[in-house]
């Protein structure tokens, strides 16, 4: 049922006292489409992918779009987007997420410590934990998209994330060579052993295009993720070239996709009507 409150911590107020996973649900019923950006291994560009589906979204027909970042171990969404210190916390205890824009809100757990350079030495059950406080105790309020960027691997995050949120649908991506879409068949069949929907696989870093004679360069051997797609029996959602621009926005903490001129701008919009249109909006 779709909770109707401001903010979901009234719900208490209104006489009975609410498990964390209870007010995570309410508060979940206010976000449409809710997408886990998942990846078979590291080293992908799995944040780059969630970072860029997030704006390029956040870009189109006036969707309200979160990106959360539950990458405990390795979060790197707050150095992306130039994000610098720590969340706000309301009266009521709430979290409140960073506005980037009018229209895209994003919470880290990178936000929510002291010293980001700290390393974090969680077991399962606590990582859980983490994961059921962001999604209750975030004050997200009513969204058309949630991007939900997880660690590389099919760990404790993600299977918190399909029960946690049980309509979630898994965006899957992959570079082309086969060391990578071996990992990725991994991730296929944990979605479907769990009961996750696939969207779908992208490929990202699928080769470069020659600055000075627009020629395509593949980088790594091409294919493998329209292949990984055909025998896996998941949709593909496009490719994604490798553009020296984009990594050195995210090192500056500004994100390129201002520029329709550009293969990996054309790419990313390209991926966003892929994803509406699987998805029914």
């Amino acid at each position: 049922m779709k909770c109707d409150q401001k903010s979901c911590s009234s719900c208490e107020s209104a006489g009975e006292k609410r498990s964390k996973e209870d007010i995570a649900g309410c508060k979940l019923s206010r976000i449409r489409n809710k997408i886990l950006v998942m990846s078979g291994k590291g080293g992908v560009g799995k944040s780059s992918i969630a970072s860029y589906l997030a704006l390029g979204l956040s870009q189109t027909n006036g969707y309200k779009v979160g990106l959360l970042d539950i990458d405990l171990h390795g979060p790197s969404i707050p150095r992306m987007f130039g994000l610098r210190g720590r969340l706000n916390i309301s009266a009521d205890q709430q979290i409140l997420p960073y506005e980037y824009r009018p229209n895209l809100k994003i919470v880290s757990i990178d936000s929510m410590i002291e010293d980001t350079d700290s390393a974090i030495i969680w077991r399962g059950p606590i990582k859980h934990g983490v994961v059921q406080q962001f999604l209750s105790d975030c004050d997200w309020g009513d969204l058309d998209f949630l991007v939900i960027d997880s660690p590389p691997g099919t760990g404790d995050e993600a299977l918190s994330i399909s029960k946690l949120v049980p309509d979630a649908k898994a965006l899957i991506v992959t570079t082309p060579q086969e060391v990578a879409t071996a990992d990725v068949r991994k991730s296929i069949n944990f979605c479907r052993k769990v009961g996750m929907e696939i969207l779908g696989l992208v490929e990202n870093m699928s080769g470069l295009y020659c600055p000075h004679c627009n020629e395509f360069i593949p980088i790594f051997q091409t294919g493998g993720g329209l292949k990984t797609s055909t025998s896996m029996k998941v949709d593909f959602l496009g490719q994604l070239p490798f553009d020296p621009k984009v990594v050195e926005g995210g090192d500056r903490g500004e994100p390129v996709l201002a520029s329709s001129d550009t293969a990996f701008s054309r790419a990313v919009g390209e991926l966003v009507e892929a994803v509406l249109k699987k998805i029914g909006n």
